[in-house]
């Protein structure tokens, strides 16, 4: 029998390629072609008063000199708002081009397109811009307050309003015996994946047709993107994307103005134009995230069961929405977690800015939630004078499915389908050691250390809809080719997806090869986010092999004069159960599943007119089926899975220096079955290591002028491998039952309770209130100064008159 590939810990099949050098990356294609570069604003809220672009057009080796005005039709309008939702009351995008206002530092406003990016580096040097300034607003508070607008006509900066209530919050909280009421913020941050955003546009003047690489997450929504601002045909686009160098969310957003502005020039020139981002422009022209200001009322009994929650938070969006409001609303769909909360309430402002805008980043919105969540369970504990985990188990859901009674990103009420919290605890607890952590504690005290220990835990939805599809066709070599409208940029798509399609074909995973991120195959695709991969292409594949599968054994049983029902694949040789004289290859399948005239080698001799007898009674392809054995499915859920976890990190404070080092890191995960577990450990492990980045380094510095003070490496300090701890794991599945292989995602795991775990860690550490990330040992250092001086930050007075509420301008805005 094959042995069963789902569940195996197979080494990633893509690596030897990648770490070898031969790897095809964005940049490493059309090297012949002519390059474009963009002139971007310096200043952060102005209007563009005149254009100058004389001194560029006289440099030698320069093509064309674009503004907006050159930009044709629909190309010339507004980027589309990709995401519309109900709470966005004033949406407002950018252009490709600036037309005559900018509202951030580095939004694009001309291009330059020449034979080289070098010519065309320089001559965008010399074109001049006259600007008339405005005052900018940075950050939630300036934002909230109203006194300025980011964009002419609107009477505040609120991009988005929404609230959503389960049961009846008000009197949840005032029948409840305890309240508190915490102050919460995150800082605005950004991933960085090694390779920028990039594009390459290639026009056939022949056929008028367009072939676009784009080293983006999502292939099939940027050809339909672009097809309607060029105003051609879709089907005379074409988008491929190579290998990709992390993405991390930055790159679902589509059309970039840059993959738009390229893309008309190539036409315009009929020629192939090429741009990559350099590493300054992704720090102020690609999107952020992370900004939040959040504030936290519950109520709670005297075992700190949750009666009541009411939530608050103010989210930055920057400039412009072009992928509408994914991460407050995943921020207000997640905060009650792994809890059973009767009353609960939301409301978000997501407001506008003079900085860069936000899509998701890698947790998209949930790391928001978790680290409210997770900061008012730790207040209850220590204002009840109980362990941490004792308040965890009195709060957990224990029954599947769940019912959430808010609604999801997908447009769905949230359910938690599975799990077993109780069970993920206990083996967290064994695995950290919480039980035996004060001995660690008296033995640090007694040698002058600080440690403290921490906890997180979290619920993820994964796997949203609407749909995913596959594409399966066998060889007459017996090659099984795959094929995934998703796109690849880390996830181990040729590895776990080529394990699903062995086993349900049954065939040896050596011949399996996948292949994404084509539209010329698959041109129907969601993309590739929000930990979906497995989740949708897997079941999709899943369901497609199966079809290629009763098809091989429907022309078997033919052939063989069996019932379809008593054959079997085994290693790619179909055989009847029981008797293993009766067989034929997979590869012979094939070649019987294409009646043929020619036979271009000896294999195909099977298949031609003359090979078998001929019967009069039906033709060689019957109504209702096609040539070849080669099939297509799609998956299409009714809801998104949820999957869940627990992480929990030692965490040491020097007492001179305040800096923090983690001195151990636990987490236990369930992603329901694991498909390759060698993979999902990888996840984890680099989901950590993003989170510690975000939790304690990474952090976007903004003046008060809207300039991004830190943008390069040499100041936008992240974790080096030495300081990322060794992840210890342990894993739960607990299966689905929204899809057929009862998988859940893992991609965002590592990265979206690590902030809180390692908050929780050091405050147990140091004795007063974390209530803010990221936290550096500057930090650290001022806010023990303030512990020493009295003063308890984020939190507020016990009764719940002390509450801020919002400036006018947003409270009463509906």
């Amino acid at each position: 029998m094959t042995t069963r590939m789902f569940g195996q810990k197979i080494k990633r099949r893509e690596d030897p390629r990648l770490v070898t050098g031969n790897g095809r990356y964005l940049d490493d294609l059309a090297n012949g072609s002519v390059a474009a570069a963009f002139v971007r604003s310096p200043h952060a809220h102005a209007d563009i008063v005149d254009i100058d672009v004389t001194g560029a057009i006289d440099v030698e080796g320069v093509i064309a000199v674009w503004t907006h005005e050159d930009l044709p039709g629909q190309a010339a309008d507004r980027l589309p708002m990709l995401i519309p939702h109900p709470s966005i009351v004033a949406p407002h995008t950018g252009f490709a081009l600036a037309p005559d206002h900018v509202n951030f530092v580095g939004e694009p406003i001309v291009m330059v397109i020449a034979r080289d990016r070098y010519i065309a580096e320089d001559a965008a040097g010399r074109i001049e811009i006259d600007y008339e300034f405005l005052d900018p607003i940075v950050g939630v508070e300036q934002s909230r307050e109203g006194q300025r607008v980011v964009h002419a006509g609107m009477d505040d900066n609120v991009a988005a309003h929404y609230v959503q209530e389960v049961g009846d919050v008000d009197a949840g909280l005032d029948r409840a015996p305890h309240t508190l009421d915490l102050d919460l913020e995150f800082e605005r941050s950004a991933c960085m994946p090694m390779e920028g955003k990039g594009v390459i546009a290639a026009w056939n003047r022949e056929d008028e047709s367009l072939q676009v690489h784009s080293s983006t997450q999502t292939s099939t929504g940027l050809r339909a993107a672009l097809a309607a601002r060029l105003e051609i045909p879709l089907t005379r686009v074409e988008v491929i994307t190579p290998d990709v160098g992390g993405a991390f969310g930055v790159k679902i957003n589509h059309p970039w103005p840059e993959e738009l502005a390229v893309a008309c020039a190539a036409r315009a020139l009929g020629t192939t134009v090429k741009w990559t981002e350099d590493r300054r422009e992704h720090f102020i022209s690609s999107a952020h995230e992370r900004a939040q200001t959040q504030n936290v009322k519950v109520g709670f009994d005297d075992d700190g069961r949750i009666l009541s929650l009411d939530v608050k938070f103010w989210h930055d969006n920057g400039a412009y929405i072009p992928y509408g409001v994914i991460v407050p609303l995943n921020t207000s769909t997640h905060v009650m977690g792994p809890y059973n909360i009767a009353n609960y309430r939301v409301e978000y402002w997501s407001l506008y800015t003079n900085t860069v805008m936000v899509t998701p980043y890698r947790g998209a919105g949930r790391a928001h939630a978790v680290f409210m969540m997770e900061r008012t369970v730790d207040a209850i504990a220590d204002e009840l004078g109980m362990d941490r985990t004792q308040v965890r188990l009195n709060n957990f859901v224990r029954e599947f499915p769940h019912p959430m009674g808010v609604t999801m990103q997908d447009g769905a009420e949230g359910c938690l389908d599975s799990g077993d919290f109780v069970t993920s605890l206990d083996k967290l607890k064994a695995l950290v050691g919480w039980d035996e952590f004060e001995a660690c504690r008296d033995q640090a005290r007694a040698e002058g250390r600080k440690v403290g220990l921490g906890i997180g835990c979290y619920v993820e939805s994964t796997g949203a809809g609407p749909y995913e599809g596959g594409h399966i066709e066998v060889e007459s070599s017996g090659r099984v080719n795959v094929w995934t409208g998703l796109t690849t940029h880390g996830q181990a798509h040729a590895t776990v997806f080529a394990q699903i399609v062995a086993d349900a074909l049954g065939v040896p995973i050596d011949t399996v090869h996948v292949a994404t991120g084509d539209t010329r195959k698959l041109p129907y695709s969601v993309g590739t986010w929000g930990s979906r991969g497995a989740v949708m292409a897997g079941n999709a594949l899943h369901l497609t092999a199966q079809k290629v599968k009763a098809k091989a054994l429907k022309i078997v049983g033919e052939s063989l004069e069996a019932d379809p029902e008593d054959l079997e694949i085994v290693d790619g040789i179909i055989s009847v159960k029981g008797d293993p004289s009766a067989a034929m290859p997979l590869a012979a399948v094939s070649v019987l599943s294409n009646p043929l005239r020619y036979a271009f080698d000896e294999s195909a001799k099977a298949a031609t007119q003359f090979a078998k007898e001929s019967t009069a009674e039906e033709p060689s392809v019957k109504p209702g089926e096609q040539p070849g054995l080669e099939e297509q499915e799609f998956f299409s859920p009714l809801r998104s899975t949820v999957a869940n976890g627990m992480h929990a990190a030692i965490v040491e404070t020097d007492p001179e220096t305040a800096d923090i080092t983690i001195r151990r890191y636990c987490v236990v995960h369930d992603c329901g079955p694991m498909i390759n577990p060698m993979v999902v450990e990888g996840q984890v492990h680099g989901g950590v290591a993003q989170g510690v980045g975000g939790a304690l380094y990474e952090r976007m510095a903004y003046d008060t002028d809207g300039q991004l003070l830190n943008a390069s490496f040499m100041d936008f300090l992240m974790p080096f491998a030495s300081e990322i701890p060794h992840v210890e794991t342990d894993h739960l599945e607990t299966p689905s039952p929204l899809n057929p292989l009862g998988i859940k995602g893992a991609g965002e795991a590592g990265t979206i309770p690590t902030a809180t775990t390692i908050a929780s860690a050091i405050e147990d550490a140091e004795g007063f209130p974390i209530r803010a990330m990221p936290l550096d040992p500057s930090t650290l250092w001022e806010l023990r100064n303030k512990h020493e001086a009295g003063e308890v930050p984020g939190l507020k007075s016990r009764g719940l008159d002390s509450a801020v509420s919002a400036p006018p301008s947003i409270a009463g805005h509906q």
